[in-house]
């Protein structure tokens, strides 16, 4: 076959090139736009599949290109291997099918050749980034998937709603991404005389010598995560993803399984190296992970919005896929293929997931309240069906490409408590067990709630289903989700050869970790219990779901109310959002704000608006003397004449 490896700049290339063309010529295509990118990304997604056949069936060797660009050692390149191209594949697939989906879906909105230029454009940057063979690259990158975020989340503006999320959106990401820019700063100066000082490989080989101090790297590491933590929804720059509901349910599958959410673990992931070497760092990921997944797997439990229950669930996930490269530090490079593996399984079910519930949204004219749909099951059969396929998944059900995932992590975690020094090394697999239980009700809860039992509304008792192009997509992603689970250990093994030109293990001992596996992964003695305990868990949360809500036989409101303090506590979101606007915003940043602006205003412009002031007053009066008469002239003038002949004749000047 074709060695397609020298042309993988065009797999982002392609997608942006879109954008202009979607925006200027779309609306003269068929169905007003549309077509121009779902070939472009087509194209895109042969290129990455093409490639990773050269790379998995034929044994080509990885490898990176580079150009020169505005300052020696600062590169524009592209790297191709395992990690980079297995994105690819999915982001350029996945998007694919939401492009698909969004012919119908957008198919009456005015502005539907705009939402197509900016939906090819938030697919390219996701490539971009993804095969960026550096840092600089990689942010420019970094902030155009945030700018088509905000475009995309803010797309129905005229709604105060949306506006105002992709605002939110925009603010909580660029507080990490400050941070973010900020490490890179400090990579750089370590790595200035260095060949490429931000090239990702040149960087790795240059931990093994030592060049940038372990505390460095330990600082690096925590602002890199705070960036992660911004894209990626992680605690405590979680708060924008659930506002990011207001825009239109093609863009939230977009965000949440193939582009922007899966950035941050993608960065954490291509920088796996540096956080293995830095103290401290395995650790700090893997319980922030952890902890996200666990924290937003209780939202999710008292959320009515059908679109924020599977936001929620995403944070959680996330989560999961973070915290296991965080376990790195003693599975070595296969946390990579883990953490990788979930994050295409999960785009698999989260796209299908919220495709589906577009469709639930399409056929209700926009209900996305759970309580006011009830017994779709009889009205839209394929989109229960395979929502029902994703929602088994994303629980882990037995078989599903979920449970593969999932499974794996856990045991990962168990490993990482009892190799760790630290009682803290337990955290992670106890928040991420909980989080299985709860991630399989709260799931449950929404899928009963919206297909069985009665119709609630007239909405409800009239729905239809979706055309066939929009569940044609369904079906495939569906299929997708039930057999990808097929391709575990070929794919573990496959992503973990990334790092294979570095020395993992004294990368480890400089951060203080013990890898027990680094070249070739093979559990250690779980205990049986362990292996099947997310089994049970998942299959118990099921039960509990079913119990309570399926066919709604009971009324979970009289036992639960809003006045009791655990609810009061979920429903405000653990008052994070009360923190972060009524207390920093308004009590803090907001008076600091108007103090510098009353400084500004009246101190610094005070002072040059004074000086100013002075400067034209003097000038107002001199102006006076300034008549044009030639005998007023005179009189001065003769009056000094005089006064200097007196003091030359009083000096005896001669």
């Amino acid at each position: 076959m074709l060695d397609l490896r020298p042309y993988a700049y065009l797999i982002p290339l392609l997608p942006l090139s879109g954008f202009l063309l979607e925006l200027f010529f779309g609306k003269y295509t068929w169905r007003r736009g549309g077509i121009i990118a779902n070939i472009l990304i087509f194209i895109s997604m042969l290129i990455s599949f093409g490639i990773f056949y050269n790379l998995y069936f034929e044994g080509l060797p990885y490898t990176e290109y580079s150009w020169q660009w505005f300052y020696p050692g600062i590169v524009l390149g592209v790297v191709v291997d395992p990690l980079s191209i297995a994105m690819c594949c999915m982001v350029s697939f996945v998007s694919l099918l939401i492009h698909i989906y969004a012919l119908g879906y957008m198919d009456e909105d005015p502005s539907k050749a705009l939402y197509f230029a900016e939906t090819v454009l938030f697919t390219g940057g996701m490539l971009g980034l993804v095969l960026s063979n550096n840092l600089i690259q990689l942010f420019i990158f970094w902030e155009l998937v945030g700018l088509c975020s905000y475009l995309l989340i803010g797309f129905w503006y005229y709604k105060p709603e949306a506006a105002a999320a992709g605002k939110k959106a925009w603010l909580f990401c660029s507080v990490g991404d400050f941070l973010f820019l900020f490490g890179i700063a400090v990579v750089y100066k370590y790595m200035f005389a260095h060949g490429e000082p931000l090239t990702f490989s040149n960087i790795f080989i240059h931990l093994e010598k030592g060049v940038i101090p372990p505390e460095v790297l330990t600082l690096v590491a925590i602002l890199m995560l705070a960036g992660v933590s911004g894209k990626s929804s992680q605690f405590p720059l979680h708060g924008w993803i659930p506002d990011a509901m207001e825009g239109p349910t093609t863009v939230s599958a977009l965000i949440h399984a193939a582009t922007m959410v899966t950035a941050g673990v993608y960065l954490v992931a291509r920088t796996f190296p540096l956080y293995l070497a830095a103290p401290h760092g395995m650790m700090i990921v893997a319980i922030l992970g952890a902890f996200t997944a666990l924290f937003a797997a209780t939202l999710g439990l008292v959320v009515n919005d059908l679109k924020r229950i599977l936001a929620y669930s995403t944070i959680s996930q996330l989560g999961y896929m973070l915290s296991v490269l965080g376990v790195g530090g003693v599975v070595g490079a296969y946390a990579v293929g883990f953490s990788l593996y979930h994050l295409i399984s999960h785009a698999f079910f989260k796209a299908l997931l919220f495709l589906c519930a577009g469709a639930v949204l399409h056929g209700l004219w926009n209900t996305r309240c759970i309580y006011e749909m009830g017994g779709l099951w009889n009205k839209m059969k394929v989109t229960a069906i395979t929502m029902l396929v994703g929602s088994l998944a994303l629980i882990g059900f037995p078989l599903t490409a979920g449970y593969f995932s999932k499974d794996m992590i856990v045991e990962a975690a168990y490993e990482f408590a009892v190799s760790g020094d630290s009682t803290l090394a337990y955290l992670p697999w106890i928040f991420l067990t909980i989080g299985v239980l709860l991630t399989a009700t709260y799931t449950f809860r929404a899928y009963f709630t919206v297909f069985t039992g009665k119709p609630k509304t007239y909405l409800a008792e009239h729905a239809h289903e979706a055309s066939k192009i929009m569940t044609t997509p369904l079906v495939i992603l569906a299929a997708c989700a039930l057999l990808f689970g097929a391709v575990q250990k070929p794919f573990y093994h496959f992503v973990s050869t990334t790092f294979d030109y570095l020395n993992l293990a004294h990368l480890a001992e400089m951060g203080g970790n013990h890898v027990a596996h680094v070249a070739h992964h093979e559990h250690a003695h779980v205990p049986i219990t362990i292996k099947f305990l997310p089994t049970v868990l998942s299959l118990t949360g099921l039960g509990i779901a079913g119990y309570f809500y399926y066919n709604h036989r009971i009324d979970v409101g009289k036992y639960i109310t809003r006045d009791n303090p655990i609810y009061k506590l979920l429903w405000n979101k653990y008052y994070i959002d009360y923190l972060y606007k009524d207390i920093i915003v308004e009590r803090i940043v907001v008076p600091l704000a108007m103090f510098v602006d009353s400084f500004d205003m009246y101190g610094i412009d005070g002072v040059v608006n004074g000086i100013g002031r002075i400067t034209m007053s003097i000038g107002k009066a001199a102006r006076k003397i300034q008549t044009g008469d030639i005998q007023d002239y005179m009189v001065p003038f003769l009056i000094g004449i005089g006064i200097i002949a007196a003091i030359v004749k009083l000096l005896g000047v001669s």
